[in-house]
């Protein structure tokens, strides 16, 4: 039997037949450790990447299952000519908002460059969101970054951002 005090108030969280106690202060403690290694992590970032948010949240599971709603991915600065099909770009909406999505293809007109998006787990692509400039795809000036690969897979640290998407609502 457990008496809950003021004192003694604890989440217990069963591992096997361990039983492990974290205090709402441990808690607290913990989300605000994770907050300022994030923004450490975002403040070196940008040196290297000269970008001036390096990290981005995922929203939604458009990108699922590569990206989870909540993954945090880390991106660097590239020329146009430089994004190829297969890249992850982050962009900004028409409306604003800021969209990870799959280059799926690339127009050049007039020295424009326009590329077509899709999320991995979306039927249609991003023309179908009405975010082509023109038809042609997302401009050029309208692309944040690239997400950053290693071989195949994206950097990323899984489900952290989550606590930026509860506070943010």
């Amino acid at each position: 039997m457990v008496i809950l005090t003021e004192e003694t108030i604890s989440t217990r969280i069963q591992t096997g037949n361990n039983r492990l106690k974290i205090r709402p202060k441990e808690i607290v403690s913990l989300i605000i450790l994770m907050m300022v290694v994030i923004l450490v992590i975002n403040v070196g970032l940008r040196e290297l990447t000269d970008i001036s948010s390096p990290l981005a949240v995922v929203r939604g599971n458009s990108m699922y299952p590569l990206l989870r709603e909540g993954d945090i991915i880390i991106l660097s600065k590239k020329s146009p000519e430089e994004i190829k099909v297969g890249d992850i770009i982050v962009y900004r909406s028409l409306k604003g908002n800021l969209i990870v999505h799959r280059v799926i293809g690339i127009e050049l007109v007039n020295g424009v460059y326009y590329f077509k998006t899709k999320g991995d787990n979306n039927v249609l692509d991003d023309k179908f969101l009405n975010e082509y400039d023109n038809g042609l795809g997302v401009n050029q000036d309208r692309i944040i970054g690239v997400a950053i690969r290693i071989g195949d897979s994206v950097l990323k640290i899984p489900y952290l951002g989550s606590i930026a998407l509860i506070l943010s609502r």
